[in-house]
């Protein structure tokens, strides 16, 4: 199947499965920013997984990837994340830079964090290959959109023991002072999940900084550990 039939396929099956019922609640779930479908997760995915799945270059699903973010509804943009989700091996660093400017469009928690979980899937295997991983996040710790600034935070999520402690320090360091509070969650969060693997460097690095940051930020980091 060619990318463009997939797309049609697409459209005409989340239409065709609408659900008017849920539509208000989950609008006002994100709060009115976006119009939907009314199609919750598990459903919307058993629907894209009965179209078969095809597989597509690298280019071919970034590409796919920018058609569906432009559709209005957002289970659009829920699919165009599952399926660069389901080609996170085909994706490469190299391709890190096209889904950060897609975080940027139509940005809200839920498709900034879907995307970054897809960044951090490309980056881990490419840190363990040796690359240079880290450097594009580097560089967007000072980007002007505080959503790239939370997903420089994030990226390692879920990275286990493989995170680069020194690099979770200076980005949150470096944020500190940030009065939005998605980053102020996003600095206790990806603190309070490096703590489930190494509790001490996290007690040890709020025991040090902990009057840097917001409280909300350090009530995260230690929710598991105090």
């Amino acid at each position: 199947m060619q990318a463009p039939d997939y797309f049609e396929q697409i459209q005409q099956s989340l239409i065709a499965h609408a659900r008017p019922e849920n539509m208000a609640g989950m609008e006002a779930y994100m709060l009115h920013q976006f119009s939907f479908l009314g199609i919750k997760t598990p459903e919307r995915r058993a629907l894209i997984k009965s179209l078969g799945q095809p597989m597509f270059t690298a280019e071919q699903v970034l590409q796919l990837a920018e058609a569906l973010w432009g559709l209005r509804y957002r289970e659009y943009h829920y699919v165009a994340i599952d399926t660069l989700a389901r080609h996170r091996k085909v994706l490469q660093v190299e391709h890190v830079p096209q889904l950060l400017h897609l975080a940027q469009q139509r940005s809200w928690w839920d498709s900034v964090d879907g995307l970054n979980a897809v960044i951090g899937d490309i980056l881990l295997p490419a840190k363990k290959r040796g690359q240079a991983a880290h450097d594009l996040m580097d560089q967007a710790l000072q980007h002007d959109v505080m959503w790239v600034r939370r997903m420089v935070m994030t990226h390692q999520l879920g990275w286990r023991l493989d995170t680069d402690a020194r690099r979770l320090a200076t980005y949150a360091k470096s944020l500190a002072k940030e009065d939005d509070f998605f980053i102020r969650k996003a600095i206790g969060w990806a603190f309070r999940d490096y703590g489930r693997w190494n509790p001490t460097f996290v007690r040890e690095f709020f025991t040090e900084y902990e009057k840097e940051f917001a409280k909300l930020s350090v009530r995260e980091a230690l929710k598991h550990l105090t």
